[in-house]
C-alpha cells in the first residue's frame, strides 16, 4: 500500500492555485502566499539555461494567456507541483472536471502494481480431464485462459507444439475456458462496432481480441479471409464472418448469429487489396478455433471448441505458457495505449484483492476507493483504461495522485518519453526538460500527465486536461471515427502542452 499522499487538498488550496508560469513568475502580495514557480529575482536563470535570446520564453507570460493564445479558452485544466516540498506551483481551473481518457491507465497501473506485484505472469493452460492412454486423452483438452492480456498466435502455437512433443494424438472433447475474469461483450457501448480498440474482454484473450480481415479484388468480386493474424501463423476463424456488399455506405455494419460476429463492408469502399483488425466479440470461441488450426499444423486434429463456464474438477495440466512479468505488460500498455490491457489488469486486480466484480465500472469503483485511501486524490471512474466518456478527473487531483508519497519513483519509470518538439513537431536538439508522461485522447480531449526534470534538475509532478465537451456532445450520434473539427482542437492542445512543458523545463523551480 502506497504512503497517504503528502500534498492535501488543504495544502494545495493554501499554497496557492496560481496561474503563473514564466521563468520569472514573481506575484504580487496577497493575503496567502502562493509558492511561485521559480525565485522573485528575475535575472536569477542563468543565461546558460535559457539559451539564445531569440530562443527565450517570455517572462511572466501567465498560463491563461498561452492558453488564449491557443484558442482554447475555458477548455483547458493544469496543475504543477514541485516534487521536492510537494507544493503546488502552477495551475489553471485545476478544479474543473475533464475526461481523463488514455491517462486513466496510469491511475490502473498503480492499482495493479499494489495488488499483484512488479513479477506477476498470466498463465495460459492447457488441461486434460482424464488419463492419456497410448497417445489418446480419455477425457476433454481444455484450453484454459488465466486473463493475459497480450496473448498472440504464435504464443499459442507454442502450446500446440507443446502438444505434439507429449505424444498426444487423440482427445475426446475440445473445450475453452476464458471464466478467469468477465466475460464481456466490449469495453464501452459508446463507440462505433468496428473500432479494434473497444474489444471484449475475457479471461482468454488473443490478439487483443480482434481478428484480421483481409480483401483483395478478385475479378468483379472479391476474396476475404478473417484469420487470427500472428507472425509466422494465421489460422483462418469463422467466428467472425464477413461479406461485400454493393453499397458505399455505411463502410460496416454489424450483427450478431449466437457466437459469431456477422460483418458486412460496403464495397465501394475497399479498393483493389487492404486489410485492418476487427474487434472480436466471443473471444474465448474465438482463441479456441485458432488453436485448432494451430493443432492442425502438428498434425493433431481436434474438434470444434466448446465454452464451458467452469473447469472440471480434477483436470491436470499437461502445458502452460506465460506472460511477461507485469512490469513489462505495463510498460507496453502505457506506450501503446491498449484499451484491452488496462482493462484486465484491473480486473485482475479487483480479483486479487477478493473482489467479484462483473463489469468494469464495478471494477472502477473500488479502484477509485483505493486511489482515495492510497494517495488522497478523488477521482470518478467508469472503467480502468479512460475509453467511456463519463470519467470525470481534474487537474488537481490528478496532481495530487501523483504527487503522493513512493508514487513517482514506482510510476515513472514505466512511463513513455515525451519528445519536446518545435512548431513543426520535430524534437528539439536540446530539450529543456525531459518528461515522461502518459497521454490521452478522445474526440474533443486531449490529456498529458506525469513528470518533468527540468534543466535545474527539479521533478516536477504535472496534470494537464483540456476538452470541448460541447462539441463532443454534438459529434455523439455522429458515424465518423473522428468527427469534422477534432483533429484542429488535438493539435491545438497538444501545441500548448509542448509550449507549458517547455517553459517549466527551463524552469528554476
Amino acid at each position: 500500500m502506497l504512503a497517504r499522499g503528502r500534498i492535501t487538498r488543504r495544502g494545495l488550496l493554501a499554497g496557492g492555485l496560481s496561474a503563473v508560469a514564466g521563468l520569472a513568475a514573481a506575484e504580487a502580495p496577497s493575503a496567502v502566499p502562493r509558492p511561485l514557480l521559480r525565485g522573485a529575482v528575475e535575472d536569477e536563470t542563468p543565461a546558460a539555461l535559457l539559451g539564445p535570446p531569440e530562443a527565450r520564453p517570455i517572462a511572466r507570460q501567465e498560463i491563461e494567456a498561452l492558453i488564449q493564445d491557443a484558442g482554447l479558452e475555458g477548455q483547458v485544466a493544469v496543475a504543477l507541483v514541485n516534487m521536492r516540498d510537494g507544493t503546488m506551483v502552477a495551475s489553471q481551473d485545476a478544479q474543473a472536471a475533464f475526461p481523463p481518457a488514455s491517462v486513466t491507465k496510469s491511475l490502473t497501473t498503480l492499482y495493479a502494481l499494489d495488488a499483484l506485484g512488479l513479477e506477476h505472469r498470466f498463465a495460459t493452460r492447457l488441461l486434460a480431464s482424464g488419463p492419456v492412454v497410448d497417445g489418446r486423452l480419455q477425457g476433454d483438452l481444455i484450453l484454459a485462459g488465466g486473463g493475459d492480456p497480450e496473448l498472440t498466435t504464435d504464443r499459442l502455437a507454442e502450446l500446440a507444439v507443446a502438444l505434439r512433443d507429449a505424444g498426444l494424438t487423440e482427445v475426446g472433447g475440445f473445450r475453452v475456458w476464458g471464466g478467469a475474469l468477465p466475460e464481456l461483450r466490449e469495453i464501452s457501448t459508446e463507440q462505433l462496432p468496428h473500432l479494434d480498440y473497444n474489444p471484449a474482454i475475457s479471461g482468454l484473450n488473443l490478439n487483443f481480441n480482434r481478428v484480421y480481415f483481409e480483401w483483395e479484388r478478385a475479378g468483379a468480386d472479391y476474396r476475404v479471409r478473417m484469420e487470427a493474424l500472428g507472425d509466422n501463423h494465421r489460422p483462418d476463424v469463422t467466428i467472425a464472418q464477413m461479406r461485400v456488399e454493393p453499397r458505399t455506405l455505411p463502410v460496416y455494419t454489424y450483427t450478431r448469429a449466437g457466437a459469431a460476429d456477422l460483418w458486412t463492408v460496403a464495397r465501394d469502399q475497399l479498393g483493389a487489396a487492404g486489410s485492418r483488425w476487427l474487434p472480436v466479440r466471443s473471444p474465448a470461441m474465438y482463441a479456441g478455433q485458432a488453436f485448432v488450426g494451430l493443432a492442425n499444423e502438428q498434425g493433431l486434429v481436434l474438434p470444434a471448441p466448446e465454452v464451458i463456464a467452469t473447469l472440471p474438477a480434477g483436470a491436470t495440466e499437461i502445458a502452460r505458457i506465460e506472460s511477461d512479468p507485469l512490469e513489462d505488460v505495463l510498460r507496453r500498455m502505457l506506450l501503446h495505449s491498449t484499451n484491452l490491457t488496462a482493462e484486465v489488469v484491473g480486473l485482475a486486480a479487483s480479483l486479487a484483492r477478493g473482489l467479484a466484480p462483473t463489469t468494469p465500472a464495478e471494477s472502477a469503483r473500488a479502484m477509485t476507493r483505493w486511489l482515495r485511501d492510497a494517495t488522497g486524490a478523488r477521482v470518478h471512474l467508469v472503467d480502468h483504461s479512460g475509453l467511456g466518456s463519463e470519467s470525470r478527473v481534474s487537474a488537481q487531483e490528478m496532481a495530487v495522485a501523483l504527487a503522493a508519497r513512493g508514487v513517482m519513483e514506482r510510476l515513472r519509470p514505466l512511463l513513455r518519453n515525451i519528445a519536446l518538439t518545435d512548431s513543426g513537431g520535430d524534437p528539439l536538439a536540446m530539450p529543456p526538460g525531459l518528461v515522461r508522461a502518459k497521454t490521452g485522447t478522445l474526440n474533443f480531449a486531449s490529456a498529458l500527465a506525469g513528470y518533468e526534470r527540468t534543466l535545474a534538475g527539479t521533478d516536477l509532478a504535472f496534470a494537464y486536461f483540456s476538452a470541448d465537451l460541447e462539441a463532443r456532445a454534438a459529434a455523439a450520434g455522429s458515424q465518423d471515427e473522428i468527427p469534422e473539427g477534432s483533429r484542429d482542437f488535438l493539435a491545438r492542445s497538444r501545441r500548448l502542452q509542448q509550449v507549458l512543458l517547455q517553459r517549466w523545463g527551463l524552469s528554476a523551480a
